[in-house]
């Protein structure tokens, strides 16, 4: 009885500290849709597919900000995901979760990077792909199995290098 009443107290504590911590998340990421918005569903006619691969989704970040951490859309965990390409676009497909697009027009530049927000690879290990949500830029992270070849599957959507 003696070891009762202080395990019931910090059981209670870290309850409390759960139930904060997942009310600060959803708080971010009510913040961030009004902010952002909300990714777009892929179309119903995306048109023929020219690459797809399955790989590790890492974290999406603001391109200015790259610590914090975009929430919306399950965009705010890891994952397997699936991602596919074709002439209008990008198809993010988080195990889990909905897909997201990401149109072409939206698409600022793709390139290579060795950490995000809670993750350190090898060398130019990840692939990023900078894309507008919004009015705001944003970074999105890929782990794949080959990086070059992903890159260049992503390139055509990205504008021209002047």
């Amino acid at each position: 009885m003696d070891r009762l009443l202080p395990v019931l107290g910090i059981l209670a504590v870290l309850l409390v500290v759960f139930g904060l911590l997942w009310r600060g998340w959803r708080i971010r990421t009510r913040r961030q849709k009004e902010e952002l918005g909300v990714p777009e569903d892929p179309p119903a006619d995306l048109g023929e597919p020219t690459f797809t691969e399955d790989l590790l989704y890492v974290a999406t970040t603001r391109a200015d900000a790259p610590l914090d951490r975009v929430t919306i859309a399950g965009l705010g965990f890891r994952a397997r995901a699936v991602v596919t390409t074709a002439p209008e676009g990008m198809v993010l497909d988080l195990a889990g979760r909905g897909p997201v697009f990401i149109p072409k027009s939206s698409i600022r530049g793709v390139g290579r990077a060795t950490w995000t927000i809670d993750r350190v690879v090898d060398t130019d290990g990840l692939v990023f792909v900078r894309w507008v949500l919004g009015t705001t830029e944003i970074d999105s992270y890929l782990r794949s199995s080959d990086p070059d070849r992903l890159v260049t599957a992503l390139r055509p959507l990205a504008p021209k290098a002047s």
